[in-house]
């Protein structure tokens, strides 16, 4: 995997994303050429429309991003593929003629636009069908050797066959330890002579500790070896968090916490950047969005009794209690009995309700809270006292969430379905611990990006 700014890319994203964006940038230029030759118009030199075709190529780039193009399902499957390419280039294409209503330019027309939709559609697509065919789905998995065969080792080797993961793995069972073993079929490091040869000849490109019990039992001796051929040694928590993004709360401690990357003192830059931000997107938010708050204040105002908007007690940073706003959606009612998880098909949420929870115009209010600075546009969703008082008895590490600012929208809401559970509760936390402590604003970024998808493909909403 490639580390971008504290978070993990893998090659065959990153590689797949540049050859996009170079054929985008083809695309763009042929649609050009081909609307010029159509209307008996010289075309120019290509050194005038550099800028533009790198501007256009880098809207549907982003908007491909944002649907979700790059997700694990469409790396793997070319229906799901195409019609997240076709989204994100109709997106794009609509989005660069509203940059070509605002500035009129020379370069890209409407009827041009449509010729480099359709050329991008056409390019992209064949793209995909090349790679599949000549490289296959597992031409950029990296082989993995995992020390170990108990608990550990079968849940590395359950992952390596999730869509996400692009990693294959070759498990090396130590001494006998028949007790401990789960993995049949992992080798004894008995029946291996050289271990560094051995590890040349598969290939191997990092090494995993899951051993059980590492107290007195670590191979020293052969991890140095390993080691000194160039061999990646990693231990299995900073593995997980690396290929999945979360931070496994059934593995880590504190000590490995303390010890591990992450948490940076240098995020004061950061915190500013995120703060300035937050203020220029909330005004300009505010700005767009209030004529829609108010029309469907109005709505659920006429459709249930009750105030439009709902005012609740919720936990911030460092613990600190505030007040969030948002469109209500249930009846008022609806806590009568005090504060509790929604459910699907919740009789409590009114018929409106539903709509403005699916499309999550209910969120908007919201961002008076993000210009007040009680939130962020991005980070942990902020939990009602009660929830947090329970959550902080039966999960460790769950005050921990607090250390940034709750957000709108978070790494947790874009990889993990809506969750009303203790359960749930603690899978969102080991992506919000995540966040936590790999937060730069390119992250941010990315998760903002991310965002779109959960609101085109709602299918966690409740």
């Amino acid at each position: 995997m490639i580390r971008l700014f504290k978070h993990y890319i893998p090659h065959a994203v990153m590689l797949l994303g540049i050859l996009d964006f170079a054929l985008l940038v083809i695309a763009s230029e042929a649609a050009w050429q081909l609307r010029a030759n159509q209307i008996g118009m010289d075309p120019g030199p290509i050194d005038g429309r550099w800028l533009p075709l790198l501007g256009s190529a880098s809207v549907v780039w982003l908007a491909m991003i944002a649907v979700g193009v790059y997700g694990p399902y469409a790396l793997r499957s070319l229906r799901f593929a195409g019609a997240r390419l076709l989204v994100a280039i109709s997106l794009g294409i609509i989005a660069l003629a509203t940059i070509d209503w605002i500035l009129p330019g020379e370069t890209f027309w409407r009827s041009t636009l449509l010729y480099a939709m359709g050329l991008a559609i056409f390019v992209l697509v064949a793209d995909r069908l090349l790679l599949n065919s000549f490289l296959g789905s597992s031409a950029f998995r990296r082989r993995v050797m995992v020390l170990g065969a108990g608990d550990r080792a079968q849940r590395l080797r359950e992952l390596s066959d999730k869509p996400r993961i692009r990693f294959c793995n070759r498990l090396i069972h130590r001494h006998g330890r028949a007790r401990t073993r789960v993995v049949e079929e992992a080798i004894a490091r008995e029946a291996i002579h050289d271990l560094g040869r051995f590890v040349e000849n598969l290939g191997v490109s990092e090494v995993v500790l899951a051993l059980q019990e590492r107290r007195n039992s670590l191979p020293l001796s052969d991890l140095l070896r390993i080691k000194t051929k160039g061999v990646h040694v990693n231990d299995f928590s900073s593995f997980l968090e690396r290929e999945t993004g979360r931070v496994d709360l059934d593995t880590v401690n504190p000590s490995w916490l303390i010890f591990s990357d992450g948490f940076s003192s240098g995020r004061m830059l950061s915190s500013a950047v995120k703060r300035l931000f937050d203020i220029v997107a909330s005004l300009i938010l505010l700005a767009l969005t209030f004529p829609v708050i108010l029309l469907f204040a109005l709505i659920v105002k006429l459709d249930s009794k009750g105030p439009a908007f709902f005012k609740q007690e919720r936990i911030g940073l460092f613990g600190e209690p505030f007040h969030l706003i948002k469109l209500r959606s249930m009846r008022v009612d609806a806590e009568k009995d005090g504060a509790k998880w929604a459910a699907e098909n919740d009789d409590r949420i009114t018929r409106v309700g539903r709509f403005i929870r699916k499309v999550r115009i209910d969120e908007l209010p919201q961002t008076w809270s993000v210009l007040k600075g009680e939130m962020s546009f991005v980070g942990p969703r902020p939990e009602v006292p009660k929830f947090v008082d329970d959550l902080q008895k039966e999960i460790r590490f769950y005050q921990e969430r607090h250390m940034v600012k709750p957000g709108i929208t978070g790494w947790a809401q874009i990889n993990y379905p809506y969750g009303a559970s203790t359960e749930d509760s603690r899978r969102k936390l080991e992506y919000d611990l995540y966040y936590a402590k790999n937060y730069t604003p390119f992250l941010d970024f990315v998760i903002l990006l991310q965002t779109v998808r959960v609101v085109l493909w709602p299918e966690g909403a409740r």
